[in-house]
């Protein structure tokens, strides 16, 4: 066993590892990028007692098994995946302790497309710009594929029940976090006015996802609006979530890892709320778009950070206490089954 504690891949297929994105990217001519679904790449992080933006593994639309070298505290969120530690199922969205050697398991089924792991202590992996997010533009980010090996900062002891063999915590997130739903908020992006009558299809129509889904953006067939005057739109900035109506019959939604700027007509644009719910969205399946306003969806986003806040300060207040019980006891007190 190595001395350096670190996670080793089994299998992987469609894993990086990110952060929350290069914040100071797009001032530079990069795109943000970081975890799709924010929400649950912070919910990871703030459950594993780590800072919101410590780097953590996002798997896309396939199962991921791992292996520590050492004990570890992690916790699993995004789709709905019941994860496995040696063939036993435990709860996602909850802390999971898990000693070294044994096999984790993170199925990701067809109720969402994309699992976070965060690793009590993160993983120490080059930075860029203050950001391990992964740039296919520039082929910057560390690769997660069978056979990794990722160095982790520290390791953790296992905080595991005696009686129940199982790590049991509960800081207080609801089992319905992990549910998608077909329906995603918009305001009205720079260009709404151009559409006229147009634009109400938007809110009346049903769109389908296509198989064209990736980082920099979804296609969603189904009628797209057209504009009802005929000037060039110019190249300008554009902001994550933007739905922009190109010429053909597919409209296009901008994710974290688009380019800074576009040509296209933007007539909504996703809240950050529905850019997490667009992360998680299977080609195939329906959505609908609903019109909201810039101060509704400021304060269901403000709303959410305060809860996933308070998430945050229970978990650290409960594993500083724990350690340090630890080490008033001298590491003899029976926290873990040994």
């Amino acid at each position: 066993m190595s001395d350096r504690p670190e996670l080793y891949i089994e299998s992987a297929t469609a894993c990086v590892v990110t952060d929350l994105g290069r914040t100071a990217g797009p001032a530079r001519g990069l795109a943000v990028n970081g975890a799709l679904d924010q929400f649950a790449a912070r919910a990871a992080n703030a459950l594993a007692g780590n800072e919101p933006s410590d780097p953590l593994i996002e798997a896309t639309g396939f199962d991921l098994t791992i292996c520590p070298s050492h004990d570890v505290l992690m916790a699993v969120t995004g789709a709905p995946a019941m994860p496995t530690v040696d063939g036993r199922p435990h709860a996602p969205w909850a802390p999971l302790s898990v000693r070294a050697g044994q096999t984790v398991r993170i199925g990701i089924s067809e109720a969402g497309l994309r699992a976070y792991v965060a690793v009590h202590g993160s993983f120490d992996v080059p930075l860029l710009m203050g950001s391990c997010a992964p740039d296919s533009m520039i082929g910057f980010g560390t690769a997660v594929t069978s056979g990794t090996s990722l160095s982790l900062l520290r390791p953790h002891p296992p905080l595991i029940n005696p009686h129940f063999d199982a790590t049991i915590f509960h800081f207080g997130i609801p089992s319905s976090v992990a549910h998608v739903p077909t329906v995603l908020d918009v305001i009205d992006g720079p260009d709404a006015g151009e559409f006229g009558p147009e634009l109400g299809r938007l809110f009346d129509s049903p769109y389908t996802v296509t198989p064209r889904i990736n980082h920099v953006g979804l296609r969603l067939s189904g009628p797209v609006p057209q504009r009802s005057v005929t000037g060039e739109v110019l190249s300008r900035g554009v902001p994550v979530g933007a739905i922009e109506a190109p010429t053909g019959d597919e409209l296009l939604v901008l994710m974290r890892g688009r380019g800074i700027t576009a040509g296209y007509p933007v007539l909504a644009v996703l809240t950050s709320l529905s850019q997490d719910i667009a992360a998680q969205l299977r080609p195939g399946q329906q959505i609908r778009f609903r019109r909201t306003s810039r101060a509704a969806a400021t304060a269901a986003y403000l709303e959410r950070r305060r809860f996933l806040d308070r998430i945050a300060v229970r978990a650290r207040t409960a594993f500083a206490a724990l350690s340090n019980t630890s080490q008033l006891c001298g590491g003899h007190c029976k926290r873990s089954k040994q």
